[in-house]
């Protein structure tokens, strides 16, 4: 099935509706699907074309994304697919998921004919807004090659990576950055704050040097401010990457202290009510501990 300007996303959360809005502004024809009504009625306003169905959205588009939420949902949406029997469709998978998982539903698809691609994204939800993401892809050559053109239009850049499951492996690598990286970035924005320092002062200058990270760019300002309902990435699904992660690294028996120490701090940004809030909440709890706490805005409370 021959690459053109039409594409189909499944899922239209933070980072499936980012998507969309990217390949629209890209000049592509996109319809998507996604269970919750208001998240197609987004699309629409957006310019594209709301599918019925997961299989509505097969027959439209020769290639899919799929961004979802867990793997009961992958696997779900790979039934459908399977069932709508579009020989030689490809699906670029996005998610974040265990790989046993992915392998199931490319098992699944390629007895129907249809190519999955492994394709994780390094990138928050605000980065995906700006287009500021970056496509691990495995599997398939000659899927990833026909696919270049649509990574273009919603990632900044992508990789091949071999084999199918090595890009989620590289995405697990990129994500354990991400836990420490966060924790860290929210710890030094605390102690700036018990020092007496403008925590927005202590991300534009310590975000110029040395101890910059991409989270700290990218977390710090809304870390600054102490609000987190803009979220690009909520607690409550950070939790089940981290439970991939800390999965993966013991599968495989490596020694991950400083990801192991970060894992209590989310928990207890569940714990106190943060879960529909940004991960960047870890601030709050930190603030907590060190007898720093701020008011924050109404929006962005935690229970605790």
């Amino acid at each position: 099935m021959a690459t053109d300007k039409r594409v189909g996303v499944i899922g239209l959360g933070i980072m499936g509706s980012a998507m969309a809005g990217n390949l629209l502004r890209a000049g592509f024809d996109v319809t998507g699907f996604d269970v919750v009504p208001k998240n197609r009625a987004a699309l629409a306003k957006a310019g594209g074309k709301p599918a019925k169905s997961v299989a509505d959205a097969a027959r439209r588009a020769g290639i899919l994304i799929t961004s979802l939420p867990s793997a009961a949902a992958l696997l779900q949406v790979a039934a459908e697919l399977a069932a709508a029997e579009q020989k030689g469709q490809i699906v670029i998978e996005a998610s974040t998921m265990p790989i046993d998982v992915k392998e199931e539903a490319l098992k699944r698809l390629a007895a129907k004919g249809v190519v999955l691609l492994d394709c994780p994204l390094s990138g928050t939800g605000a980065q995906a807004r700006v287009k500021d993401l970056l496509v691990y892809a495995s599997g398939s050559q000659a899927g990833y090659k026909q696919c270049i053109p649509v990574f273009e239009g919603f990632a900044r850049g992508h990789h091949f990576l071999g084999a199918f499951g090595n890009g989620s492996k590289m995405k697990f690598v990129a994500n354990l950055l991400v836990a420490i990286h966060n924790v860290a970035a929210a710890e030094a924005i605390v102690l700036g704050i018990k020092a007496g320092l403008d925590p927005a002062l202590v991300v534009k200058v310590v975000g110029d040097g040395a101890g910059s990270s991409r989270m700290l760019q990218v977390r710090g300002p809304m870390m600054a401010k102490n609000d987190y309902a803009d979220a690009t990435m909520k607690v409550e699904v950070w939790q089940k990457d981290m439970t991939i992660i800390g999965d993966f690294v013991r599968e495989l028996d490596c020694a991950s202290p400083l990801f192991a120490a970060s894992a209590p701090l989310y928990n207890a940004a569940m714990a106190a009510g943060y879960g529909k809030l940004d991960t960047g909440s870890v601030c709050a709890v930190l603030e907590g501990l060190s007898g720093t706490s701020r008011r924050r805005p109404k929006s962005s409370r935690g229970a605790g």
